[in-house]
């Protein structure tokens, strides 16, 4: 795997999907963060292994989001009450940018 030394300043969510598209993924991230990045991959046990073990707020609404990825509904909706969110009536697809949006 490559890494991309990048000022996490200069990321954008543009660049942020760049660096998904070239496998390079950039240096600084939260783990939240970069659990969605490793999502975007296709590889969702280790998005969920880099947050597994976390409690804050921000984690628990990545670990949301994957287990409501997964299908787990009730884990999910755990999840999202450890974050202080409902969880969302839109796509899977949409709440991933929506969670870039809020954490990146």
């Amino acid at each position: 795997m490559l890494f991309l030394f990048i000022n996490k300043k200069d990321l954008d969510i543009q660049d942020f999907k760049n660096t998904i598209i070239k496998g390079e993924i950039p240096t600084g991230l939260h783990l939240s963060v970069e659990a969605l990045w490793h999502d975007a991959k296709g590889d969702w046990a280790m998005a969920h292994s880099l947050i597994d073990h976390l409690d804050d707020r921000q984690s628990a609404h990545v670990h949301a989001y994957l287990h409501r990825k997964e299908g787990d509904i009730w884990n999910a909706d755990y999840w999202y009450r450890r974050a202080g969110k409902q969880r969302p009536d839109i796509t899977l697809e949409a709440e991933w940018e929506q969670l870039i949006s809020l954490y990146l």
